[in-house]
């Protein structure tokens, strides 16, 4: 494998097959479309289309493709999981949606990676019951990659998980470090519990007992955990893994993202206020593109599902082509890597056994 610019590492793309949801997504069907016709070229990997064959054919032939280049297939589905249908049962009830057909193609083997920027809730319910969680993991988590001053970090979970137990948090904590180590390439990824406050005392209940679970997890080394990270700490590079539950790391996670854009637009006002402001822009210009570049969400264009069987990569819904070509090429180095065959490897280390701790709230199951 190599290290290419952007910090990802690339492996053997050719011979992963990435299925994807061609319905999914506020720009669907034109974005993943043109998506996967720029993966096809940039990263040479087979890709399956999931949707309504004719709607993906008229959108191939509006932008002067007539003929299905080679290493691109088609598969019918008639359904579409709207963003209004109920997440928890999209799915089911619409058997020959794009999503479904495209969850069941992956479960069978008929690719190695599925990608949607569809619905969450209905992509995470689907993923759960279909694919099916790896034996052992209480819940999937939702896992972005998001920029820091020092390069980047891994958020879990930031969103499928509104209430956890500290088991939950704790096997989080193992599943974003070895997602670190095997996608991002850090070697002994410091994983930081998110909290109010860097002292161990700091933080409710539920907090205060994931950090002792996960003081003892580094205690024993199996983790390398570096206790609590404060947002602004977080956001300075202090951990590599970003531990929170999924409301606080929804939160964290749409805060930072408006915090860039924000930052970018009150930029872009500055330099375009006079003549002397735009000769500055205009020197500035390289380090202002890079700048844009590590903060625009599209570069990474997905985000991880951890726990789940096999790879499945949520697209942002306004994900357009670039963002859906960046995500194929997430898609293919979570389906590369031993990430899976990793926590399975490591599950005894994630659990917390019967005995263990008393006040750790029972698991309940999935509705």
């Amino acid at each position: 494998f190599d290290l290419n610019i952007d910090g990802w590492f690339r492996v053997n793309f050719s011979s992963v097959i990435t299925i994807i949801d061609a319905m999914g997504g506020d720009l669907a069907p034109k974005a993943p479309v043109l998506g996967a016709l720029q993966a096809r070229q940039r990263y040479g990997c087979d890709i399956v289309l999931i949707g309504k064959e004719d709607v993906i054919r008229a959108t191939l032939t509006q932008e002067g493709v007539t003929d299905l280049p080679q290493g691109l297939e088609i598969q019918n589905a008639t359904e579409v999981v709207e963003i209004c249908d109920n997440p928890s049962t999209a799915w089911r009830a619409k058997k020959d949606s794009s999503l479904t057909v495209g969850l069941k193609l992956l479960k069978s083997g008929a690719g190695d990676a599925f990608l949607s920027a569809g619905s969450t809730g209905a992509i995470l319910s689907g993923a759960t019951l279909l694919v099916k969680r790896i034996p052992g993991i209480r819940r999937a988590a939702v896992a972005p990659v998001i920029p820091t001053r020092t390069g980047r970090a891994v958020l879990i979970d930031a969103g499928a998980n509104a209430d956890c137990t500290p088991e939950y948090m704790m096997q989080f904590a193992f599943m974003g470090s070895f997602y670190a180590k095997q996608i991002l390439g850090t070697e002994t990824p410091r994983v930081g519990l998110l909290n109010i406050g860097a002292e161990p005392s700091k933080g409710n209940e539920q907090y205060k007992m994931v950090h002792q679970l996960l003081q003892e997890a580094g205690d024993q080394g199996r983790i390398h955990f570096i206790g609590n990270v404060e947002g602004s700490s977080a956001v300075e590079g202090a951990a590599d893994v970003i531990v929170c539950d999924g409301f606080v790391g929804n939160i964290f996670l749409k805060t930072l993202e408006g915090t860039a854009s924000f930052l970018m637009h009150e930029l872009k006002d500055a330099f375009f206020t006079n003549l002397s402001t735009k000769l500055s822009a205009l020197v500035l210009k390289k380090h202002l593109a890079g700048m844009r570049k590590k903060l625009d969400p599209r570069e990474v264009g997905g985000t991880a599902l951890l726990g789940i069987q096999k790879p499945v990569i949520k697209a942002h819904g306004s994900s357009d082509a670039y963002a859906i070509c960046s995500a194929v090429g997430q898609a293919i180095q979570f389906a590369q890597s031993s990430l899976v065959a990793d926590i399975q490897a490591n599950m005894d280390s994630m659990t917390v056994h019967p005995g263990a701790d008393p006040q750790n709230a029972p698991v309940p199951p999935l509705p």
